[in-house]
């Protein structure tokens, strides 16, 4: 497989760009090697400038739920552009996908688009201080809810995969405010309120820790983080910018049956177009301005590009039957990962919910990762490195890091999936 228009292409973009790349991951600093520069993507298949083809399995980390340039999706943006790409102006499409994501996620009763789930996040936040009139926040260490300062303590994504501490240029003072407890502990969530249950405003939580990998929450897990939000009168806020329509339907929240204050979308409800929003109970958004006195506002927020991408993506993916088979091939192959490691006794952990997939290469045969700090300790990086540039060898992209998660779409099927197992079964036995 050659990779001479990816080496000149990078090379050129470490002049121009830090690092070569807009984001991170991309780098594949984790992973060694030269990124692939992508030139085209069609169903579930990406092409690089060099022509190589990859099974995708990265899907713009996550936003993809019908593959790349679906023609419906591919038609309504054509129809759209035509008329303009941006107005600042109010448009019937903003009120035809914020009906649809209220009909879908029964605990959303308003919401407001932005254009980043970071943008998101750092709003819902700042709302929640708003409302409830208190300073403290508390996350969980490995969750990553995008770079707003207040957040880039003990972050996932990028962060977990570069090794980087708390970032510089993030002034001690922001993040006095911001607590953080391991993911699936409650005792510890506990303990924080203890401490300061009149100071805490919110609590925010990604449902399934899929930046520091792919970890599950314990049973009873994110009932409890709710229930001890009720008790000490703080705000739960469920970070699903990545689990919205892909975990089910309506999210992490439909699967395990909650209803948080505010929840934080991305990825799907754009369609591969950027986009966020925040959302959630009625009287906690008319807090948000011109409704309230808290202000977020944005240029581009609920463009008519983005909002297009959104209605035409969940409406065929709410089509029956659709979101079902997506989650049936995944299940087939996170299945078909953990027998091919077990083939060959290479110890995994492998789990999978609704359209979304993750799996770990462990250090040790019987190690079990549940949180931050089993993820570092346990997580073998070297060999998904290995496992990583074998598959890129055979036509497979996973994400350049083992703590992402994968993606499968509606264009995934038999072929492609066999494809991606066949391939494992040699790859794992070369490990």
């Amino acid at each position: 497989m050659t990779t001479t228009q990816s080496e000149h292409y990078f090379a050129e973009a470490q002049r121009l760009i830090p690092g070569g790349v807009n984001s991170p991951v991309r780098a594949f600093r984790s992973v060694g090697g030269i990124p692939r520069f992508i030139e085209r993507g069609e169903g579930a298949y990406i092409w690089d400038v060099d022509g190589n083809k990859y099974i995708d399995y990265v899907l713009s980390w996550g936003p993809l739920t019908l593959g790349h340039a679906h023609p419906k999706v591919v038609s309504a943006l054509q129809d759209a552009i035509t008329k303009g790409t941006s107005y600042g102006a109010p448009t019937v499409l903003e009120n035809e996908l914020a009906q649809l994501v209220i009909e879908t996620l029964p605990s959303i009763e308003m919401i407001r688009f932005v254009n980043s789930g970071t943008e998101a996040t750092m709003s819902a936040l700042r709302l929640a201080r708003a409302y409830t009139g208190r300073s403290k926040i508390i996350k969980f260490a490995g969750c990553y809810h995008g770079h707003a300062d207040m957040l880039l303590v003990q972050a996932g994504s990028g962060v977990a995969t570069l090794g980087l501490p708390d970032s510089p240029g993030v002034p001690a003072a922001t993040t006095a405010d911001t607590l953080t407890a391991p993911f699936n502990n409650l005792d510890a969530v506990q303990q924080l309120f203890e401490q300061s249950s009149d100071d805490i405003a919110a609590i925010i939580v990604e449902p399934i820790a899929a930046n520091m990998g792919f970890v599950m929450p314990h049973d009873g897990y994110l009932q409890g983080l709710h229930d001890l939000c009720k008790q000490h009168g703080a705000l739960f806020i469920m970070d699903e910018v990545m689990t919205g329509f892909r975990v089910a339907p309506g999210g992490a929240q439909q699967r395990w049956n909650l209803d948080p204050d505010i929840t934080c979308l991305g990825k799907v409800i754009g369609g591969g177009l950027p986009v966020g929003a925040y959302a959630g109970k009625r009287e906690i958004m008319q807090t948000v301005a011109p409704a309230g006195p808290m202000y977020q506002a944005g240029t581009l927020s609920g463009n008519p590009l983005a909002m297009t991408a959104g209605l035409a993506t969940i409406r065929e993916l709410l089509q029956p039957g659709v979101f079902d088979t997506i989650a049936q091939t995944t299940a087939q192959l996170a299945e078909g990962v953990e027998q091919t490691a077990n083939e060959v006794n290479i110890p995994v952990q492998v789990a999978h919910a609704g359209t979304m997939l993750g799996f770990y290469f462990l250090r040790e045969q019987d190690a079990t990762i549940t949180d931050y700090a089993s993820a570092k300790q346990y997580a073998d990086t070297e060999r998904y490195g290995r496992f990583f540039h074998a598959m890129l060898e055979r036509g497979v992209y996973f994400a350049p890091s083992q703590f992402e998660a994968g993606f499968v779409s509606s264009t995934h099927g038999a072929t492609e999936i066999e494809t991606t197992i066949e391939a494992m079964k040699t790859v794992f036995q070369a490990l």
